[in-house]
């Protein structure tokens, strides 16, 4: 009678270190896709589950095969995120995370990480997500996006290509990371000391506001439009800015601040902007969304986070 062998330890340990070295890129894909740090994580756990599961003997290339599971696992998470998503109360963003320890989340290249860019990303399907941000971010040839996404090369060209072409539409070209701090200074002490003037000199003309409260009091459930509108929005309330902390934090490549209330997070704030000024405030007062940054930042400041769960 044959038995097949168990695994022994010597094999789970190098199947964990593989796991551990690729990690940061398996979640930076599926936050490319998802947009939510608390999603990506759960991809990240089952891919885990299926390494561990997997006849890795027969595993030509371990990145491949990590890198396919998580990107279709994304997909799936990202269509039914999509419905869910119907029911969201006002305006829907990306959950920040913390990249202090790591800018790029694992990425060849920093693209689709700010985000403005991820919630254009929102405007594509799951699966011209995945091509773009697997070619842009993560430098895949194009035979191995159509490998991973059991589409024809021809396909996967003409859905990145279109996929561009999308994106370059719905975004203008960014400043620099420390002019993007700078401005982003600048309309923080603007709005704290309510001068409307040098906040509307930051705007750009058809600057908007996004709140992402999912109905939480004093988030606007609507897109705020026009510079004279933002820099209102921005000063409305005295209150808001009494008695606050202000700390500046790395949040998707790129400087955000978080808003504390009584010691405690209560909001979290960024812009993008252009050479024209800031065309977007970004304002996330979802307790959920916040709370997931604060753990980002304990899972980026180690070597990736927790070991996977079972190890």
């Amino acid at each position: 009678m044959h038995f097949e062998p168990s695994p022994t330890a010597s094999d789970l340990e190098e199947a964990v270190s593989v796991f551990v070295q690729h990690r940061a890129r398996l979640f930076g894909i599926a936050y490319r896709i998802l947009g939510s740090a608390v999603e990506a994580e759960d991809v990240v756990q089952e891919v885990w589950l299926r390494w561990q599961n997997a006849d890795r003997s027969v595993v030509v290339s371990p990145v491949a095969f990590l890198s396919s599971t998580a990107t279709r696992l994304a997909i799936n998470v990202a269509q039914s995120a999509r419905v869910r998503r119907e029911t969201y109360i006002g305006p829907w963003l990306p959950e920040p995370i913390d990249t202090s320890a790591d800018p790029e989340v694992g990425a060849q290249r920093a693209e689709a990480l700010e985000l403005a860019l991820l919630l254009v990303l929102e405007t594509l399907s799951p699966t011209e997500r995945a091509a773009y941000v697997l070619r842009e971010a993560f430098d895949y040839a194009y035979a191995e996006i159509a490998e991973i996404l059991q589409l024809s090369l021809v396909n996967v060209r003409k859905i990145v290509s279109r996929a561009r072409k999308h994106l370059a539409d719905g975004q203008r070209e960014s400043v620099d990371t420390a002019e993007h701090r700078r401005l982003l200074n600048a309309f923080v002490s603007a709005a704290q000391t309510g001068d409307v003037a040098s906040l509307e000199a930051l705007l750009t003309p058809d600057a908007v506001s996004l709140s992402d409260g999912n109905g939480i009091r004093g988030a606007a459930r609507k897109p705020v439009l026009g510079r004279a509108r933002v820099a209102n929005l921005a000063t409305a309330y005295p209150r808001f800015w009494q008695s606050v902390g202000v700390e500046l934090v790395a949040a998707n490549g790129r400087t955000g601040v978080m808003i504390y209330r009584d010691g405690e997070p209560s909001t979290f704030l960024t812009i993008a902007a252009a050479k024209e000024g800031i065309y977007k405030v970004m304002w996330v007062f979802n307790p959920s969304k916040i709370a997931a940054f604060l753990d980002s930042r304990s899972r980026f400041t180690t070597a990736l986070g927790p070991a996977p769960d079972g190890v």
